[in-house]
């Protein structure tokens, strides 16, 4: 019984060996190494697909292959959520072939790196949305009709709006803390770069109200002139009254 189970164990072992070292046909071995790379890729044996690729820009730097293993290499990383260095490998690809075949799906997966970067809260660092949002407004810019349009419109818009808290969550930590020079400027940021009504309403009062607790009477005077009629109709009587009381406290300084 034991010889049987053994025999029928080297023959196991012996059909994975020949099925393991089949490899796919190819006109030359750069071809083959291609094939090979892309196959444990989508199996998810990502080293090994990087290994074949490493032998082609080893062996065959020259090969027809070796641009096409560049563009595999980045798309690897990426499948391994390894977004850094799919960023940089994409980046590379786009700055030695810049008028690449594939350059608008290039673009997007440089721009899919950069924005799967970003952090869960808009309380840490955003510089990699900032890389995004400049990315994917080059895609929109060269490649106006490709399929990738639409996403990367949302994408820029999520990035925005994830700036956007962290400029809110900076200023209003100024402004808690009284550093109300950080604060105004960072209000003043907001009003410049922000529409909605109700937080431009709430960046002009706090424009106001640090000038105000700095002394600084003539610029929240100027301050009020040039905002007034940015602060929605509810919420005049609020900002006249600290409009007041900088023109007050100057005639009184």
């Amino acid at each position: 019984m034991k010889i049987v189970l053994l025999a029928l164990s080297v023959i196991v072992i012996t059909m994975n060996l020949s099925c393991s070292s089949k490899r796919p046909k190819g006109q030359t071995e750069a071809e083959v190494l291609y094939k090979e790379s892309k196959q444990f890729m989508e199996d998810g044996q990502y080293l090994l697909a990087i290994e074949k690729l490493n032998k082609i820009q080893s062996e065959f730097p020259f090969s027809y292959y070796a641009t096409p293993s560049e563009l595999l290499r980045a798309d690897i990383y990426f499948a391994q959520k390894n977004f850094q260095e799919a960023a940089a490998s994409y980046k590379v690809f786009l700055d030695l072939h810049p008028r690449h075949k594939r350059e608008s799906y290039v673009l997007y997966k440089l721009s899919e790196s950069y924005f799967k970067q970003l952090p869960s809260t808009h309380d840490r660092d955003l510089e990699s949305g900032e890389k995004a949002i400049i990315s994917y407004r080059r895609l929109l810019r060269k490649f106006p009709n490709s399929r990738y349009v639409k996403e990367a419109k949302s994408k820029i818009k999520a990035c925005n709006e994830m700036i956007k808290l962290k400029e809110i969550y900076i200023a209003d930590f100024y402004f808690r803390t009284d550093v109300f020079v950080s604060a105004r400027y960072r209000y003043l940021g907001i009003i410049k770069n922000y529409k909605e009504k109700p937080l431009v309403n709430l960046a002009i009062e706090r424009v106001l109200k640090s000038s105000y607790n700095l002394k600084e009477f003539s610029e929240c005077s100027k301050f009020y002139k040039n905002y007034r009629s940015l602060v929605s109709e509810e919420y005049k009587s609020k900002i006249e009254k600290l409009g007041e009381k900088c023109r007050n406290a100057l005639q009184n300084s």
